[in-house]
């Protein structure tokens, strides 16, 4: 038999494999095979970390039939595509959520409990994938998740992380950072991808050639090359088939070690090109506070544009050779956030360097298919890069980032003859002492769309932040207000809720999160109070365990779960919770106990290593939850815990044990949000500023439903000229007896002026977040919400509420968006799959 025949009886073999069984005695099997075979373990073996394994690809079999089909649909359909290129990917566990989307959460438990196991136990030993760091990457998540359940042929390109951002421990009440080696076992999930390795460039110059038609051609030389590994990570759809990808880049050297040098006994230096390539993806978003800390950033996101790009072309040129005529039509970039701005110069390059276009068709192409979402207020956050570094690193990428500039500013003139500061404010180059390159401006002129991800988001984007842009092209900003995934946030986090749910408004509801809207005319019945009521308390008996675990410190059940979980930033507020709790703390040491409503406050999240005033925050909630916790006034009454290592898995117990969401950020500084969506789809109640997507929250569920407080965005702005916190603080008697307790060091006598930093900041007229103008209204607040939490029916009764309201933010609704307006892509089921 010849090689042809061969390979065609191959293929053949391939397609007719019967499909893997979903019954539980397939799984058991599956498990029993791969424990013993594929792993080698047998009954002396005493680690629960195989059985995992074992369970893991016996899921992943399953996926695998739904991952071939889903690609053979979208190739049989030669259908457009959108990449989402994210530096961060936040995914938390894959093994429930696996069980659950593929429809056998329950076989899945059954079989592992006929195999004398607990499924939970098995889910504890997967760890958490260290793809991200908040709620940027945990969004990009949710994103996938979404278009995989809408049958949308969109791909996801991320970074594969060695290291996690970092393991947070609390030690002395100070933050501590640990290495997060998430891999250190592997990932039975991925797929390595060997055969399309992309290799990426960096330094070495330009040289410019003649081709054999005289037109003068690009040629980067003499650089020093990464090769970029693809891992695939399938995404999927709940229970329709779909498998989407993630396909995440590791960094590795193009050869392993010098041969010459280690032979000559230089053994460190025969590696060195090995170690600074892998460098690359070690460790999630390295401190850019020092000089190689920012080169290792703009590598990494360069690394990542550059591999997605090529990957992308590369598949496009193999079907349809070097005709780029409808590439434009069949591909969108979203580009999440500045990190991957690079993708607009790099797909020039490729398009003009690579492929022989000529600039005019290479930026038609570019502008019509790259698409970009901003996730920040803050002018500070928008990333800048110094042009010395660029054209060290980038000198091809700077070359065309100079050209797209000039076109530009040319196109600004003829728009404002004359106004030169206007072409100051826009130049995608920032002048100064070291000129920088403006990444979020990069993206906008390189963009076809530009979204906010809430609405007072892009109000405020388009003016203040992004005005001049706005006036320019009105017709490119759009909203596409943020949601999370129902699967993962309720149906797979919550399952005492879902449960309930799914009595009143069916099952569907997971894939339409509007149906929950059908849940408010329960909360009138006093039965379905009680068993809403009923759910809430084993899901706070859950969250106190690991309060316990974690913290030490016991909650008492009876109490209010009042929590704030998010990045530790002084915009957020932490600081404004705390100084509510140390008035609380304050009224018990008073006898103030009249009508006393229990309070268990938990705070959770971390701090940029190099952000010192975030890190003296966690010190000083520490400081006063030892205080509190440790004093007899406040047994049954107060308590206060710091829950280390923040983190997806934590935030699936957080959520649905929480009564009481504190989104309390200075209004005008918080994007979205998306942690308020989560606690509001598990029933719990908001106290919230008029910021982000509280704003929307607000109207779904109402001002009756809601604990509305403080300045709004206008306000704020106003009031800056003139802010006085001194008088506030001297007009305020509760808040001065705060002030009073922190400034006299009752919370840190053994540590004199540890805490001036932040007392200085609050005192401070120059205080961007205006933390001491919000504390009467936030106080008045609180007390409206330990009225409310008295009446144990009405509160049930606006918990319910909360949750038949959050049907607007799902992750599908929102991705739905995205394919409307942005993207346009036509759903696409699986070809010939077996579901």
């Amino acid at each position: 038999m010849d090689v042809k025949t061969l390979r065609k009886t191959f293929e053949a073999s391939l397609t007719d494999l019967p499909p893997v069984g979903m019954d539980v005695y397939s799984l058991v099997e599956d498990f029993r095979r791969y424990y013993s075979h594929t792993l080698g373990r047998d009954r002396h073996c005493q680690s629960a970390h195989y059985a995992y394994e074992a369970l893991v690809l016996s899921l992943r079999d399953r996926l695998m039939e739904r991952w071939k089909n889903t690609r053979y649909g979208y190739e049989a359909a030669d259908a457009g595509h959108a990449y989402y290129l994210s530096l961060e990917f936040l995914m938390g566990r894959a093994l429930g959520n696996a069980a659950l989307n593929l429809g056998l959460d329950e076989e899945t438990e059954l079989a592992v409990s006929c195999l004398g196991m607990e499924l939970e136990d098995l889910v504890e030993n997967e760890q958490d994938a260290g793809l991200g760091n908040g709620g940027l990457g945990r969004l990009a998540a949710c994103f996938l998740d979404s278009c995989a359940t809408l049958q949308l042929p969109v791909t996801g390109y991320g970074l594969r992380y060695e290291y996690g951002m970092f393991r947070q421990e609390i030690v002395a009440g100070e933050q501590v950072e640990g290495p997060d080696h998430w891999l250190r076992e592997g990932n039975a999930w991925e797929l390595e991808r060997h055969e399309y390795t992309q290799r990426v460039r960096f330094e070495g110059h330009t040289e410019w050639r003649r081709n054999n038609v005289g037109r003068k051609h690009a040629h980067w030389v003499d650089s020093h090359d990464v090769l970029a590994v693809p891992y695939d990570v399938p995404v999927p759809g709940y229970q329709n088939g779909t498998v989407n990808t993630l396909r995440l880049w590791k960094a590795c050297a193009t050869d392993e070690f010098d041969l010459g040098e280690f032979n000559a006994g230089l053994y460190p230096e025969s590696v060195s090109a090995k170690n600074t390539a892998e460098q690359i993806t070690l460790v999630l978003y390295p401190n850019d506070a020092s000089e190689s800390g920012k080169e290792l950033r703009l590598r990494q996101q360069y690394f990542l544009a550059s591999a997605s790009l090529q990957d992308v072309v590369a598949r496009w040129v193999g079907k349809h050779g070097g005709d780029f005529s409808d590439f434009a039509d069949k591909n969108r970039f979203q580009l999440n956030d500045t990190h991957p701005s690079c993708a607009v110069p790099e797909l020039m390059r490729l398009l003009m360097d690579e492929q022989g276009l000529e600039w005019d068709d290479a930026w038609r192409i570019t502008s019509a298919t790259m698409a970009y979402t901003n996730h920040t207020l803050l002018p500070e956050a928008l990333e800048r890069w110094p042009v010395p570094i660029f054209a060290r690193l980038l000198p091809r990428l700077l070359e065309i980032v100079f050209e797209i500039n000039a076109r530009f500013l040319a196109e600004v003139a003829r728009r404002w003859p004359g106004d030169t500061e206007r072409q100051r404010r826009l130049s995608i180059i920032e002048e100064g002492p070291q000129p920088q390159v403006r990444m979020a401006y990069l993206a906008i002129v390189g963009s076809f769309s530009v979204n906010g991800v809430a609405s007072l988001h892009s109000r405020l984007l388009t003016e203040g932040l992004f005005n001049d842009f706005f006036v320019l092209w009105p017709h490119k900003f759009n909203n596409k207000t943020n949601g999370v995934t129902p699967r993962r946030w309720l149906a797979w986090c919550n399952p005492g809720l879902s449960g309930l749910i799914t009595t009143i408004v069916g099952p569907d509801w997971v894939a339409d999160l509007s149906l929950l809207a059908g849940l408010a005319p329960q909360a009138s019945d006093a039965d379905f109070r009680g068993h809403w009521r009923e759910v809430k308390l084993q899901n706070k008996r859950r969250l106190a365990q690991l309060v316990k675990a974690d913290c030490g410190v016991v909650f008492n059940l009876e109490a209010i779960f009042d929590v704030q979980v998010k990045r530790i930033h002084e915009y957020k507020r932490q600081l404004l919770n705390l100084l509510h709790v140390i008035h609380l703390y304050d009224r018990l040491k008073r006898g103030d106990t009249e009508n006393w409503t229990p309070r268990c406050v938990l705070i959770g999240g971390k701090a940029a290593p190099g952000y010192f005033l975030a890190k003296r925050i966690i010190k000083l909630i520490n400081n006063v939850a030892a205080v509190i916790n440790a004093d007899p006034v406040t047994d049954g009454r107060l308590r206060l815990a710091f829950l280390p290592n923040y983190r997806v898995s934590a935030m699936e117990i957080i959520a649905p044990g929480a009564d009481l969401s504190e989104q309390i950020s200075t209004a005008g500084k918080e994007a979205s949000g998306t942690g308020n969506m989560k606690f509001m789809m598990n029933g719990a109640l908001t106290i919230g500023t008029l910021d982000g997507a509280n704003v929307e929250i607000l109207e779904e569920v109402g001002e009756e439903n809601f604990f509305l407080f403080g300045l709004t965005a206008d306000k704020v702005e106003g009031l800056r000229s003139h802010y006085d916190p001194a008088a506030i603080i001297a007009a305020d008697t509760d808040l001065n007896r705060v002030m009073q307790l922190l400034e006299c060091g009752y919370f840190n006598q053994f540590e004199f002026g540890i805490f001036d930093p932040i007392l200085q900041t609050i005192r401070s007229p120059n205080d961007p977040w205006m933390t001491a103008a919000d504390f009467r209204s936030y106080v008045e607040a609180q007390q409206r919400v330990a009225e409310a939490y008295k009446d144990e029916e009405h509160w049930t009764k606006m918990s319910i509420l909360n949750t038949a309201a959050s049907g607007r933010f799902s992750s599908d609704r929102t991705i739905a968006e995205y394919n409307r307006d942005i993207w346009k892509l036509e759903p696409i089921p699986p070809q010939n799959g077996t579901l």
